[in-house]
């Protein structure tokens, strides 16, 4: 029989523990993937913030928050051993459990989310999220030099729950040379992964050869031009050959915008700068005071069907599809295009940077460009140019038409 749905992500760390135990109690326990599941009004029932993870009893019973929903698939079997023998030791598990949840888990996700591309990347807030993660992490080292578990002289749920939480930071941060400086943090997760109750239902993590670090986008070096050759004279019967082979195929037509002269605004300078610095202290400064709007021209992105828009989730993803098709117009554009409000009542806009006058060239490469509209800023307009710091910012709702939205997602083409 079974004993109820627990929604959540594949792999996700706060869930790791609560399947690892749900196996070992032998209970039947059915995964949700929150991806089908959220924002719809059923799961908006059971978890009103619409978050994960969350449990529903095949009793009717509905639990959320990691940590509750962990204590309680542990406590279906009355002989663990997992939830300590003491009193004392149940509040230790439970201290672990809340300091892995709040200190650590946040902190790690902090850091490497913007890396790849989950969340905006702002240089300072990666650095002081990884060391936060690395601070906390030092106080389980220390608590490790001279305990083998977390609580007790055995494995608890502690242990299951904080090593599921640490998943990211060992598949991102845990290289051989960090590894080192953590040695009796990385002894224990070994300890506790290495476990058959671990191994029977958790996905093993390989070390990664070399911590995560944000990639900025590379600088187009200058062809050098090659010395022209001594012209030889080529033997009758080569040349002959040459005459004889088939036409070669036509060279692939440039883009519309390549003919441009160079610019004094190098693009890839523009998007390294917004990838590491702090958006509206130092990069979008910088942006205004390079920006030449003779070389340059800003537009605003508008969705032209928001009236068919669902959930957030979904937009987003469609955001995703648009910026795909953009790729071959990479070179010459930049913007960020956000998803505001919230399901069945959203608006997708954004804001570009593109080389040139003339939006058409930038983005017909898409398909789809057609389902959007195209609106010319202009720059020395005070309201224009706070619209262009707002949409690049992701840090204010948006109003229109005396309606306001609040910021729900976003994507940046760069």
């Amino acid at each position: 029989m079974s004993f109820g749905k627990l929604t959540s992500l594949p792999d996700n760390p706060r869930t790791t523990a609560i399947k690892v135990v749900a196996k070992a109690n032998k209970l039947d326990l059915e995964e949700v993937d929150y991806n089908k599941a959220k924002e719809s009004s059923e799961y908006l029932k059971v978890n009103p913030l619409n978050k994960i993870p969350s449990f529903e009893g095949s009793d009717g019973y509905i639990l959320t928050e990691a940590m509750a929903i962990a204590i309680y698939v542990t406590s279906q079997n009355e002989k663990t051993t997992l939830l300590g023998k003491t009193k004392q030791d149940y509040a230790s598990i439970v201290r672990w459990m809340s300091f892995a949840n709040t200190e650590v888990l946040p902190a790690v996700g902090g850091w490497f989310r913007p890396i790849v591309g989950r969340d905006p990347y702002n240089k300072k807030n990666v650095e002081d999220s990884l060391a936060k993660a690395v601070k906390s992490m030092d106080v389980l080292e220390k608590h490790l030099l001279i305990n083998t578990f977390l609580v007790g002289e055995r494995m608890t749920l502690a242990d299951l729950f904080t090593a599921g939480i640490l998943g990211r930071a060992f598949q991102y941060y845990f290289d051989a040379k960090n590894k080192k400086a953590f040695p009796n943090l990385t002894r224990w997760h070994d300890t506790i992964t290495n476990q058959d109750v671990w191994t029977a239902s958790a996905t093993k993590i390989e070390e990664p050869s070399e911590q995560l670090k944000n990639i900025a986008p590379k600088k187009d070096e200058p062809k050098k031009e090659k010395a022209p050759a001594a012209k030889k004279e080529q033997p009758k019967a080569a040349a002959k050959e040459e005459e004889e082979e088939e036409d070669k195929p036509a060279p692939k037509p440039k883009h519309p915008l390549e003919s441009l002269p160079k610019p004094t605004l190098i693009l890839d300078d523009w998007k390294r700068k917004y990838s590491n610095e702090e958006t509206r202290e130092v990069a979008l400064p910088w942006f205004w005071e390079n920006f030449n709007a003779e070389e340059y021209s800003l537009w605003t992105v508008d969705y032209k069907y928001n009236d068919e828009l669902t959930m957030t989730f979904m937009t987003s993803n469609l955001i995703g599809g648009f910026f795909t098709r953009l790729e071959a117009s990479r070179k010459y554009i930049f913007g960020c295009c956000s998803v505001y409000g919230e399901t069945n009542n959203s608006i997708v806009k954004g804001a570009f940077v593109i080389r040139g006058q003339d939006s058409t060239p930038a983005f017909d490469v898409a398909p789809d460009w057609e389902s959007y509209e195209f609106t010319k800023l202009d720059p020395s307009k005070p309201e224009d140019k706070e619209f262009v710091n707002d949409q690049w910012s992701w840090d204010k709702p948006l109003t229109v038409n005396g309606k306001t939205y609040d910021w729900a997602d976003g994507k940046v083409f760069k």
